[in-house]
């Protein structure tokens, strides 16, 4: 990588999950939009096909008259060689198929434990940890040997145990995970300051914020707008959305499962006196099963939505074919800005800004009443070659108490991953709040996980199902 005053060439980017059928392409185009970076990205995915066809949409976005950041993509022949020379790594994997998916989201059903999204916390998101984090632990061995000194930015879920194996494998990894569930808050927020003060112009970045928790369970225990304290406001804005919720403009919560009218983040503040920070349905699975996931009719009456995988796969149909027109040229990707960060992250480490974003990162005390070494959500500081958390302080007690069933499972899941322990899996999904609230009874919970690791067995290694 090349830098001067303003502009940074010759980077080297390595994107893994390549063949991305829509991430990738929001990356494309907020690179195009950058003036300041340019280089190579080489795109590497187990399914080639995908990636080439995806270079050959990079290449078309850098060709057009309007992309100010110009970039070659290519496609990497292996892991190892993907990595040669990389300045950045970006992670994003679909960990399975929507066949293993559909077994971690709708298997607990049978023992009515509902969940909203599966790819986090609940038995979904900790089944799928375990398909995961073999992989990870591929690629940090890959990057530790290749390219140790590149910046790693990680996109996929499970947020927290896929960062927390790259830093197991490789505790001198320069890695850091990117969750875009803050950004929307802020932009409720600053949708509420544009309500309420009267104030046209104010953004999500007027939204001043202090994040703390981990991924997917976040809060703001600070939050400032042009130098007011918003907590007032906000629970003023509460009562008179009462029961109603705050629909985004575009699409409401009937649209979509991806939509929420915001009433679980209403109800937690009330409760706890401090802003959840994530989608309502991400909220929701962290919380004890009987309460916004008791059943389908309770989630409808908060207003979000159980994304089932049928819908995930008719989405994966529209966006094949999307991408099918792209690359004939039928259709063009139009160039605006993503939200997301990655990009000026990015800029910033390669010293050409500074930027507060928040970050998944190793606990080195930036959340004082959580263990050291557990995978925390704060802003961090980035700037060249550099990325400090903010020391965000204390967790409230009453939320810390509802954060460590789930801190604590990351660390039995990840064990239980390295090991192949299934009496750990049992342990991991006795202790969380989802199940504890439907089910105790260890031999019906064992059976249950017991299927699911069945059902994902083509990404488990052979060791799980030794006698």
């Amino acid at each position: 990588m090349k830098v001067g005053k303003d502009r940074a060439e010759e980077i080297r980017v390595t994107y893994i999950g390549g063949g991305s059928k829509e991430w990738a392409w929001k990356f494309m185009i907020d690179l195009a939009l950058e003036e300041s970076l340019h280089g190579t990205m080489t795109l590497y995915d187990i399914d080639r096909p995908a990636a080439e066809e995806n270079a050959i949409v990079g290449n078309q976005i850098t060709a057009r008259l309007e992309s100010r950041g110009k970039w070659h993509y290519q496609v990497g022949d292996s892991l190892e060689a993907s990595l040669e020379g990389a300045d950045f790594v970006i992670i994003s994997i679909l960990p399975g198929t929507f066949d293993e998916m559909e077994s971690d989201v709708h298997l607990p059903e049978r023992l009515d434990i509902w969940q909203s999204v599966g790819d986090t916390a609940g038995p979904g998101g900790m089944v799928r940890a375990l398909r995961t984090i073999p992989m990870y632990v591929e690629i940090a061995e890959a990057i530790r040997k290749v390219c140790p000194d590149a910046w790693v930015l990680n996109y996929t879920n499970p947020m927290s145990l896929c960062v927390k194996t790259l830093y197991q494998v490789f505790p001198e990894i320069k890695a850091f995970g990117c969750c875009h569930e803050v950004f929307g808050t802020q932009e409720m927020l600053a949708r509420m300051c544009r309500e309420v003060l009267g104030e046209a112009d104010i953004s999500r970045e007027d939204i001043l914020v202090n994040v703390m928790g981990i991924n997917h369970f976040t809060w703001f225990t600070e939050c400032v707008c042009r130098g007011q304290d918003l907590f007032g406001t906000y629970a003023r804005f509460i009562d008179e959305h009462e029961g109603e919720g705050f629909d985004d403009p575009a699409a409401s919560w009937m649209d979509s499962p991806f939509h929420g009218a915001h009433l679980v983040k209403f109800d937690l503040f009330r409760r706890f006196h401090a802003i959840a920070a994530a989608g309502d349905r991400h909220l929701a699975e962290f919380m004890p099963g009987d309460s916004y996931l008791k059943d389908p009719m309770t989630v409808n009456s908060w207003k979000f939505g159980l994304t089932s995988v049928d819908f995930r796969r008719a989405q994966q149909v529209s966006k094949l074919a999307r991408r099918k027109r792209f690359v004939r040229g039928e259709e063009q990707p139009e160039l605006k800005p993503s939200g997301e960060e990655g990009v000026q992250l990015m800029k910033a480490l390669a010293g050409l800004s500074r930027v507060v974003s928040n970050a998944n990162l190793p606990n080195r005390g930036q959340i004082a009443n959580l263990p050291v070494g557990a995978i925390v959500e704060t802003n961090a500081v980035f700037s060249a070659d550099s990325v400090k958390p903010v020391m965000a302080g204390e967790m409230p007690e009453a939320i810390r108490e509802l954060t460590m069933p789930h801190v604590e499972n990351h660390e039995l899941i990840l064990q239980a991953a390295l090991t192949c322990d299934r009496e750990l899996v049992v342990e991991a999904f006795l202790h969380d709040p989802l199940v504890k609230a439907k089910c105790t009874d260890r031999e019906t919970i064992a059976q249950l996980v017991d299927d699911m690791l069945w059902n994902t067995r083509n990404y488990l290694p052979k060791q799980w199902f030794q006698a």
